[in-house]
């Protein structure tokens, strides 16, 4: 459900509660979907999914529908409702993608972002530092506020850039990688210190160097695909 104003807060967590039976089933739909519980080309079937998610059959086609417009679900017509494929060549687009507008978002941040600014893209990454202390745990609740403060710290990185729609399709972008992120991430196909990468885009970012701030973040980026060209190709498709 890709609202402009709804973002998280700097805590990593959704900073408004669902509104709505078919918003709360929506949330947990599509955090099923991208942690894998219902797997790329699955059927969801409405009869046996509304008593999984204890709504009736028509907030659940609701919630269906919201995941439709995210691209996480694809609607059949007749036959219902599929979790979208993944693909290697899906996944490089929407990085491709996310890098040329993440980039020019972030410069721009960092040309206008005042001393608040400078506060909240320090705080975001104190945050997202320390639910990667946490990671060793190895729980679903650890992984899942990591990437709730993975997901703040990007777009409080961006949160200064005047356009509004640059941050709306970096945030729809972000959420098209997160199924690909979480199956590299936490399987690690290749060495890296994401920790040490977010504080370089800081570093630089704090400097007022956008040049600088753009080429590392965009190394960021890629190294998730690299990461992801790693996997095993059962694994992504």
């Amino acid at each position: 459900m890709n609202d402009l104003a709804n973002v998280p807060d700097l805590s990593g967590h959704q900073a408004d509660e669902p509104k709505t039976l078919a918003e709360a089933a929506y949330r947990q739909l599509r955090r099923d979907i991208i942690e894998g519980v219902h797997r790329p080309g699955e059927k969801l079937r409405v009869e046996h999914l509304k008593d999984q998610y204890a709504v009736g059959a028509g907030t659940l086609r609701e919630a269906l529908q919201l995941l439709v417009t995210d691209a996480l679900v694809v609607a059949q017509g007749q036959r219902g409702f599929r979790v979208a494929p993944i693909s290697l060549d899906d996944f490089e687009d929407i990085t491709r993608t996310r890098v040329l507008l993440e980039t020019v978002a972030l410069q721009q941040s960092i040309e206008l972002g005042d001393d608040t600014w400078e506060a909240n893209v320090v705080a975001s990454f104190h945050m997202l530092s320390r639910a990667e202390e946490k990671l060793v745990d190895g729980t679903n609740a650890s992984r899942e506020e990591w990437e709730l403060r993975n997901r703040a710290f990007h777009e409080v990185l961006i949160s200064a850039s005047t356009s509004r729609w640059l941050r709306h399709f970096q945030n729809i972008l972000y959420l098209q990688s997160e199924r690909y992120r979480r199956l590299s991430l936490f399987r690690q196909p290749i060495s890296r210190d994401v920790h040490a990468e977010h504080q370089a885009i800081v570093d630089a970012a704090l400097a007022r160097n956008s040049k600088e701030a753009a080429r590392i973040l965009t190394e960021h980026v890629l190294r998730t695909l690299e990461a992801v060209r790693k996997l095993p190709a059962e694994m992504i498709s």
